[in-house]
């Protein structure tokens, strides 16, 4: 019996460390068109976070976009991130007025989008929107 639980633990150990494991998070990705156009194409539920980096109100979205696409129903959340401040033809394109913008699409259709919500309640009903 140790010897059996000894070796599953060290199964899962090295899928872990292999990266076997199916994934039970969000994927976090700098934006890039590319990368935006391909999870478009792919039919996946996408969140675009628009932030800047002295901008108090991001910085309080951070930590609770964290933590709710670390939880396994947003496994297949793709979250692209824009700097607002060198990311500028990108946050046009986007047509975003200003940091701290939430932008949710289920493929290429944009579902909704906010500013300024730091509710984590809010929030999860922006990611589950695009689900």
């Amino acid at each position: 019996m140790i010897a059996h639980r000894v070796l599953l633990a060290a199964g899962i150990l090295a899928a872990v460390m292999l990266g076997s494991l199916p994934a039970i998070a969000a994927d976090w990705k700098p934006f890039t068109q590319a990368e935006f156009s391909a999870a478009q194409k792919d039919g996946k539920p996408i969140l675009v976070d628009i932030f800047a980096p002295w901008c108090p109100t991001c910085r309080a979205q951070k930590p609770i976009l964290e933590e709710l696409t670390a939880k396994p129903e947003f496994k297949d959340l793709v979250v692209l991130v824009v700097d607002f401040d060198h990311q500028t033809d990108d946050v046009r394109a986007l047509k975003a007025q200003q940091q701290s913008t939430l932008i949710v699409y289920k493929g290429a259709e944009e579902i909704v989008r906010t500013v300024g919500e730091t509710n984590p309640g809010n929030i999860e009903a922006l990611l589950k929107s695009a689900l």
